[in-house]
C-alpha cells in the first residue's frame, strides 16, 4: 500500500491552511497566525471531553490534528462553551506577548478550516459532540 496522500502532503495542506488563516484574519505573516491557530484549536478542545476530542481530532489534516491534540492535558476537566467574547480572550491569551489574534479570530480560523477539511464529515461529529460546539466553529 502507498503512503496515502494526505500525508505525503500534510507539509503543503498545513502551508495552505496558515496562508488561509493569515488572510482571512488580516495578520501579515504566518507567524503571527500561529498563536491564533494553536489558540483555537486548543480553546475547542478545553470544552470537550477526550473522546469527544479525539472525534474531532479525526477530521482534521493530520499536521492540524497534531496541533490539536500537542500540549493536551487530559485530565482536565471540561469547560463550559462560553460566549464568543470570553473564549476569543482565552485564544488571545496564548503567549500574549506574542499573540496577534484578532477579535475574529474563531471565526476567522473556522473559515480557514472550513476550506481544508471536508465539510460533511466535520458537519457530522459537530451534531455529535457537546451543546456550543458548532456555534464554535460557524462562520
Amino acid at each position: 500500500m502507498t503512503i496515502p496522500f494526505e500525508y505525503q502532503h500534510a507539509s503543503l495542506a498545513f502551508e495552505q491552511f496558515m496562508l488561509d488563516a493569515r488572510d482571512i484574519s488580516g495578520l501579515n505573516t504566518t507567524n503571527m497566525a500561529w498563536n491564533m491557530v494553536v489558540g483555537v484549536l486548543h480553546t475547542f478542545r478545553r470544552r470537550l471531553p477526550v473522546q469527544d476530542a479525539l472525534r474531532f481530532a479525526d477530521v482534521l489534516p493530520p499536521v492540524l490534528r497534531a496541533i490539536f491534540v500537542a500540549d493536551w492535558d487530559t485530565s482536565e476537566p471540561p469547560r463550559a462553551f462560553d460566549d464568543r467574547v470570553a473564549m476569543t480572550r482565552e485564544v488571545q491569551a496564548l503567549r500574549a506577548a506574542h499573540n496577534f489574534s484578532p477579535d475574529t479570530a474563531i471565526r476567522d480560523v473556522a473559515q480557514a478550516l472550513r476550506r481544508h477539511v471536508d465539510g460533511a464529515a466535520l458537519e457530522r461529529v459537530l451534531a455529535t459532540l457537546p451543546a456550543g460546539a458548532r456555534d464554535y466553529w460557524a462562520v
